[in-house]
């Protein structure tokens, strides 16, 4: 029995000496894999030199080719770029009344402007002088207006009679015209006029009290409108001094620059424009008043107001002013008003707006007609009358927001080796030159 422990001992001691020697052969076999893997390796033949070198491939966005990826790039930006206009314009829409009273108020503003300043220098309170002038200001807009409805109801009477005289003249040229027009045809026009404007009484009514309801919203505008001006006109500097807070610190410097030729931009416009409606209007109604067109005066100052919206508003008051003409005095009278009306347009044209405007405020007239046809697709005739002034002023801020950023870039680029501050500083544009001698006050948009 002393004998059992000692022979299990030496049993164990086999087995373990059996296990290694499996493990040393299990190590030995991979061993033998793994060489036999490397040396079939290097026995596979290499490609033949007619075979096409093989790159890795690349990285995904290395694999888009340049062009689409900066067109998708530039795709993104313009998509939040757009996301952004179409909902500043539904923010611009529900609030449109008192967009455009402020936009009036802009308008009357950049047209006063001037005048305070002058009297300003004249040492008149600044109060009084703001207080002289928005009221002489709207003295005579009031004036116009009255004078204009006046001058309509005077002559109404007078002007239907003639219009009456020239429907009669106009049936007896169809009636007695190589278009064989007969008597039942016309009678059969008037009678199907007459059923349609009774058929639609309803509509017209409602379309009356829809314009008490734009009668209403009319008069809020100008009292908005009014009251708007008064405080730009009286503060307006610190109005602009707190919305240059309104931007990023970084932006202000080329904002600040950018708003005072921003607003000589818009007073050039507005001051421009209204010299050349002037003189459209007094020259193309001496020539409808010496033809004996009726009411010469009130289409005078149709003329003068719709002179506001660039090269559409020429068009519909020279077509206004030849249709009175044709109605009331016929064919030939009609003719004339018309070459009185191409006359002063060709003269308005290449000689008044390139004198009076000047490059403060060209545009090329493509831009013209593509900002005032989305101008008044947009929002009508306002809009038609804001596009053009509001283009202009845009290309001022981008082109001086351009040269500044440049400048900016030069000043903080390291200086090359020998080179002096006066070497790197920008030249002086034209444009900031001709208003070298103007103050600051008298270039921010108050004029204060």
């Amino acid at each position: 029995m002393e004998r059992v422990p000692g022979w299990l001992g030496r049993v164990g001691a086999g087995i373990s000496k059996v296990g290694e020697r499996l493990d040393e052969r299990r190590a030995e076999a991979r061993s033998e894999d793994e060489d036999a893997d490397e040396s079939s390796y290097e026995q596979v033949p290499p490609p033949p030199a007619y075979a096409p070198a093989v790159a890795p491939r690349p990285e995904p966005a290395a694999a888009v080719p340049w062009g689409l990826r900066v067109a998708a790039e530039a795709a993104w930006r313009l998509l939040v770029l757009a996301g952004t206009l179409w909902i500043l314009m539904k923010v611009i829409s529900s609030v449109q009344l008192v967009v455009f009273a402020f936009v009036a108020a802009l308008l009357i503003t950049a047209l006063l402007q001037p005048t305070v300043a002058r009297l300003r220098r004249h040492g008149v309170p600044r109060g009084l002088a703001t207080a002289l002038t928005a009221i002489l200001g709207f003295v005579i807009m009031g004036l116009v207006g009255w004078f204009v409805v006046w001058q309509v109801q005077e002559n109404i009477d007078t002007l239907s009679d003639q219009v009456q005289d020239g429907i009669d003249e106009l049936r007896k040229w169809l009636l007695n015209s190589p278009f064989h027009v007969t008597e039942d045809q016309i009678n059969d026009t008037a009678k199907s006029l007459r059923e349609a404007i009774g058929a639609n009484t309803d509509e017209i009514t409602s379309a009356g009290l829809e314009g008490v309801t734009v009668i209403v919203e009319a008069m809020t505008g100008i009292l908005l409108a009014m009251f708007s001006t008064l405080f730009l006109l009286y503060d307006g500097k610190r109005i602009w001094e707190w919305t240059l807070k309104l931007f990023p610190a970084q932006a202000r410097p080329g904002i600040a620059g950018a708003g005072p030729r921003a607003w000589r931009t818009l007073t050039a416009y507005v001051r421009g424009t209204v010299i050349v409606a002037l003189i459209d209007a007094i020259f193309i109604g001496l020539g409808i008043f010496f033809l004996g067109v009726p009411m010469a005066v009130p289409l005078a100052v149709f003329i003068f107001l719709f002179a506001f919206i660039p090269l559409v508003g020429a068009v519909v008051s020279g077509a206004l002013a030849v249709v009175v003409a044709l109605v009331t005095q016929g064919v030939f009278t009609a003719v004339m008003v018309l070459a009185v009306v191409l006359a002063v347009q060709q003269i308005e044209g290449h000689i008044l707006q390139p004198f009076i405007l000047g490059r403060a405020v060209r545009v090329h007239p493509l831009a013209v007609v593509l900002s005032v046809a989305a101008g008044g697709m947009v929002s009508g005739i306002g809009g038609a009358v804001v596009a053009v002034p509001l283009v202009a002023v845009t290309n001022t801020v981008v082109a001086y927001l351009r040269t500044w950023s440049q400048e900016a870039a030069i000043r903080q680029a390291p200086a090359p080796h020998g080179a002096t501050a006066v070497d790197l500083a920008p030249t002086k544009s034209p444009a900031d030159s001709s208003h070298a001698d103007s103050s600051p006050a008298d270039s921010s948009p108050s004029g204060h």
